[in-house]
């Protein structure tokens, strides 16, 4: 049998670091489906207070998830941000490596700056180089 991943990034605010890293991967935010959120507050298994309104539309305030392509479907890429009370304390032992191909990485790194991430350190092993970052929220990842 095989299994496919889900990768699961802590959050302070799921639905903005869902945006941010949908735009930068060239993903898309999964749609929430605000006629199932409201049937499970009217049955009471769910209350106000675990939703919120995110660009117009009523979502699960804890959880936002972005994934490659137009296909709905448990087998594909999918990034789960989910949102925790406390920030983020020390280094990553998980992080996500973006690679570029023939993109300018320097270019990038530029493009995500102006976006809110943080440059931390540049690495080399041989030829390859590369450059460690943060998103908004501190999460490291690797150009």
């Amino acid at each position: 049998m095989t299994y496919t991943v889900q990768i699961v990034i802590d959050s302070a605010d799921p639905h903005v670091l869902a945006d941010w890293w949908a735009e930068t991967l060239g993903w898309r935010v999964e749609e929430q489906d605000a006629a199932f959120i409201r049937q499970m507050i009217d049955a009471g298994h769910a209350t106000e207070t675990d939703t919120r309104v995110h660009h117009g539309a009523l979502v699960w305030k804890e959880g936002a998830a972005i994934h490659p392509d137009e296909e709905e479907s448990w087998r594909r890429a999918r990034i789960l941000f989910q949102q925790v009370p406390e920030a983020k304390t020390g280094k990553n032992r998980v992080h996500l490596d973006l690679r570029l191909g023939d993109e300018d990485p320097e270019a990038l790194r530029e493009k995500l700056t102006g976006r809110g991430a943080t440059v931390l350190h540049s690495g080399r092993q041989g030829p390859h180089t590369w450059v460690t970052m943060a998103d908004p929220e501190g999460n490291e990842f690797c150009v």
